[in-house]
């Protein structure tokens, strides 16, 4: 069965059945309940798509702007990629701003960590 959202309010109320289903756990809903969660996701997905914008409005496009990005998607701070790399945090927030060119380490770090395709990562390496 496909869910069609009509307007915001049902966008809302939907997005509170969600939220319900969620806080009970995954392992503590029914068959009926996660197929009812599926459906409701896929539902909000689609209108939020449609109608809240929610994509960027322009695509990053130097490597500063991309790894950004993952950061952002990642909830991940710039102090935290620097300790997973294991980089100073100094020489990462550089690179990042510009006042330093990646190196390989650096590239190999993001690679590994934001799951950042590599030969993107060397075209975008000025």
């Amino acid at each position: 069965m496909e869910i069609n959202i009509k307007s915001k309010k049902e966008y809302h109320q939907m997005m509170v059945t969600i939220y319900t289903l969620m806080n009970k756990g995954e392992k503590k809903l029914t068959k009926l309940e996660l197929t009812k969660l599926s459906q409701l996701t896929k539902a909000a997905a689609l209108y939020e798509e449609k109608n809240m914008s929610l994509t960027p409005i322009k695509e990053p496009e130097t490597l500063s702007e991309i790894i950004e990005l993952k950061l952002f998607q990642y909830k991940m701070t710039q102090a935290k990629l620097a300790d997973q790399i294991g980089l100073a945090k100094s020489k990462v927030s550089e690179i990042l701003n510009g006042k330093r060119k990646a190196d390989i380490p650096f590239l190999k770090g993001v690679h590994k960590v934001l799951n950042i395709d590599a030969g993107l990562l060397l075209e975008k390496t000025e």
